[in-house]
């Protein structure tokens, strides 16, 4: 079983380079990050047509999250639970059911940005990963196999962007952000990618400024983190680089697991 998670920055701006992205990765289960749309304006059909069931959460411009799956999708969850005024359109999450294996809970996000920090937005942005180590526990409690995938704007480790000392401040960087990840981590929950690759560099993000593809000043902010009965399932995981080259590309890249 294999499950992605794709920032596709504009699902309907970019949909040929997506489109052609699933064709070629065929994944059974993707959760899509800042489809930048509301719900009616999802191209579900495309999706459809190829297998996929869909559920959307989204808004109009920003953010926006989705969860395509090929197997059969209930109990599902718009928005992150744990604050009512919260309209941002960043969390989805339900439970997959394959065909030949027990079930999955599937979370997917797109955790805030934080910037600029410290202010308003970096508040908003460590209340929401509060928010989110309350769900990881609730979920951990049930030991229930689910995972949490998504663009966490989170830089977890010097390793994991090109160079640490330009990143010190940024809120995806600083020390309180890298404090929180720990701290949803301590939990139990396993970095995939690390768990399979741990001395690979693998970034995730190259910006669309200053070079940053053609230099390789990338960094890695979208994970999958996997519950301790879904870690026991995991056998692969890895980055699919190549799309970041292509014309008209999202400047985040898909990053895959596969479960057995």
């Amino acid at each position: 079983m294999k499950i992605a998670t794709y920032n596709v920055n504009s699902v309907n701006a970019r949909l040929p380079r997506v489109l052609e992205w699933f064709d070629a990765a065929a994944p059974d289960i993707v959760v899509l990050q800042e489809i930048k749309c509301i719900d009616e304006k999802f191209p579900a059909l495309e999706f459809e047509d190829r297998g996929y069931n869909v559920v959307v959460h989204g808004q109009k411009a920003y953010n926006g999250v989705a969860l395509l799956s090929k197997f059969p999708i209930e109990d599902v969850v718009r928005g992150l639970p744990g604050d009512e005024t919260d309209e941002q359109a960043r969390y989805i999450e339900a439970l997959v059911t394959p065909d030949d294996t027990a079930p999955v809970r599937i979370c997917g996000l797109y955790l805030p940005n934080g910037n600029p920090a410290p202010g308003p937005k970096y508040d908003y942005k460590l209340e929401w990963m509060a928010r989110l180590h309350k769900r990881a526990a609730h979920h951990l409690a049930h030991e229930e196999a689910f995972l949490m995938a998504g663009d966490f704007n989170v830089i977890p480790q010097e390793e994991d962007c090109f160079d640490p000392a330009l990143w010190t401040e940024d809120a995806l960087f600083r020390q309180e952000t890298r404090n929180a990840f720990r701290r949803l981590m301590s939990l139990g929950l396993t970095d995939a990618l690390r768990q399979i690759t741990p001395e690979s560099i693998l970034y995730t993000f190259w910006d669309y400024q200053r070079g940053a593809w053609e230099k390789d000043h990338g960094i890695r902010i979208d994970h999958h983190l996997l519950s301790p009965q879904a870690a026991d399932r995991l056998k692969a995981a890895g980055v699919d680089r190549k799309t970041r080259g292509r014309e008209k590309a999202s400047d985040h890249v898909p990053v895959w697991i596969e479960l057995e």
